[in-house]
């Protein structure tokens, strides 16, 4: 038995941003980054250390929203013709820095040679297809994919026990549609947690969810082992909750491993840098400036200003990232060994959850980290043992049975975040929705009814049936649900889109409810409304239903 156990868990989830009435659209650029920075380097790390015999093993939640993004044949598209023209800027850029800016021939370089990597994993072996690449990976044993919220819906802030239902058994449904099984565990969205939540869990079959430190730590009874054991839930579901000191060591910017002078400033982009006229056909068709990914500069110091931040040495970056990363599983062998002391012998459970954008997005050089990390992990020492959560549960330890506390991985740690003076207005319109909706869930469920149409292309008498109005309400109340709106009005980040897009989807949803309650259908409005908010073609509206 090894003297402790790591769990690493990926929360890799952005909300769900499709916009097929614009060619191009600044939001859909969160999912382009995120592919490019954090996904395919993710996926290509793991599959190298499964074929090297390396043996990585973590968790990681892939969201529903993700899913149906990365299947989205549109967005599969417009991301393919976004990589394209950014590597054509990155080979423009190699040429230039030559003639004008030696100093950045490096960098340039490397992101030539990454962009050409990404697209060479994308069309080829991928084959524009990355849930099957996770799938796969799944397949091997290298991750244990799990789900989320179905929109990364905040449970605790859902009104109706049929809508937090609906959150949860979406997802499943989406997951078995994804990756061909039932999901072991559930990321709750923003780790928000209340009493009664894993009542629903069990229902759906899921085994085991992931919370913040205190939903243990304050737990009726106290924690034996603190938060380095799982505990059970009375109902049998397993609770995985973060460990503090490896939370601190790479997140933070300020004391972890991102904030190093040699890594890569995030903040610097070239698309802010250099003449509008030279990157105008890299931006979108307002000409706007915007970040494009080519950053050149290392962060150099906490306090040096931007103008002043030094070259980034590629080189240099990579071997901070191989020292951080035998750091870190120096640490965590101490830790170990002073945990399984203080617990009398018993191997403690180190749990690190993390938003995977961390490793790639906002850290550059994360998913190198992760390459080192579990390289040595498996080559250079014996003591500690990497597993996901599922493989704790199957190993038989004992358990203890508590009642978890409320709480969430927001600020303070409970729920001020998605509810504030800045965003508490959205609730009353989406409560009403919830009860709105399984009202007449209720109403119509096995009816069969046939409405009256009227259409733009053809104003005369038809029929439609009442099931895809339904099903469309479905998808509106749960994209009004998602908790990103809430914590981007928060985070002051994209307040006016953030508040667009939940007035919007509550709009979609009073016209929809509207065509059930008079019986009159515009077919052409219906159409325009499911060709634009297309996610869980899967849904069945009879999920909101009252038992």
């Amino acid at each position: 038995m090894p003297v402790g156990y790591f769990s690493l868990i990926l929360h890799a989830h952005l909300p769900f941003v499709r916009h097929p009435e614009y060619p191009t659209f600044l939001e859909e650029d969160w999912l382009y980054e995120a592919i490019t920075e954090v996904y395919l380097p993710l996926i290509f790390i793991f599959q190298n250390l499964h074929e090297a015999g390396a043996k990585p093993r973590l968790a990681m939640n892939v969201s529903p929203p993700l899913c149906e993004m990365l299947a989205d044949k549109l967005l599969e598209g417009r991301y393919t013709a976004h990589l394209e023209k950014l590597l054509e800027l990155a080979e423009k850029e190699v040429r230039r820095t030559e003639r004008e800016a030696v100093e950045f021939v490096p960098v340039a370089r490397m992101y030539v040679e990454n962009l050409s990597a990404s697209l060479n994993l994308w069309n080829g072996r991928y084959n524009r297809n990355l849930v099957n690449a996770f799938r796969e990976l799944q397949e091997e044993g290298v991750l244990e994919i799990i789900t989320c919220g179905a929109t990364h819906g905040f449970l605790p802030l859902i009104s109706t026990p049929e809508s937090k239902r609906a959150q949860i058994e979406v997802a499943v449904a989406n997951y078995k549609k994804h990756f061909g099984r039932q999901p072991r565990g559930i990321w709750l969205p923003e780790c928000a947690y209340e009493p009664g939540i894993e009542d629903l869990l069990k229902t759906a079959g899921i085994e085991y969810f992931i919370s913040d430190t205190h939903a243990i730590l304050y737990g009726d009874p106290r924690p034996k082992y603190g938060v380095h054991a799982p505990v059970v839930c009375p109902n049998g579901t397993a609770v995985f909750a973060r460990d503090v000191e490896t939370s601190q060591q790479v997140w933070s910017d300020v004391v972890g491993y991102p904030g190093s002078d040699v890594y890569r400033e995030f903040y610097r982009d070239i698309g802010w840098d250099l003449p509008l006229d030279y990157l105008k056909p890299y931006l979108d068709d307002d000409g706007n400036r915007k970040h494009l990914g080519l950053k050149y500069h290392r962060i150099t110091g906490r306090t040096v200003p931007q103008q002043l931040k030094q070259p980034y040495d590629p080189a240099a970056a990579r071997e901070k990232a191989a020292e951080n990363a035998m750091h870190f599983i120096g640490e965590r062998i101490k830790q170990a060994r002073a945990l399984n002391d203080l617990f009398g012998g018993h191997p403690p459970l180190v749990v690190s959850p993390y938003d995977a954008e961390l490793y790639g997005h906002w850290w550059y050089e994360g998913p190198q980290f992760i390459d080192f990390f579990f390289r040595k992990l498996h080559f250079d020492q014996s003591e500690i043992e990497a597993v996901a959560p599922g493989d704790f549960l199957d190993a038989g330890i004992p358990i203890q049975v508590q009642h978890p506390a409320a709480s969430s991985w927001g600020e303070n740690g409970y729920f001020k975040v998605w509810i504030n003076e800045g965003n508490s207005w959205m609730y009353p319109y989406q409560h009403d929705a919830e009860r709105r909706m399984t009202a007449l869930a209720n109403r119509f469920a096995g009816q069969g009814s046939q409405f009256q149409v009227s259409s733009a292309e053809n104003s005369g008498p038809g029929t439609g049936n009442h099931e895809r109005i339904l099903n469309q309400l479905a998808r509106e109340l749960l994209l009004a649900e998602s908790s990103d709106w809430a914590f981007q009005i928060y985070q002051g980040t994209t307040v006016e889109y953030s508040s667009r897009r939940f007035q919007s989807h509550i709009h979609r949803f009073d016209l929809l409810a509207k065509m059930l309650e008079t019986g009159e259908v515009n077919e052409a409005l219906l159409t325009e409304i499911e060709g634009r908010d297309n996610i869980f073609q899967e849904i069945d509206y009879r999920v909101y239903c009252s038992e």
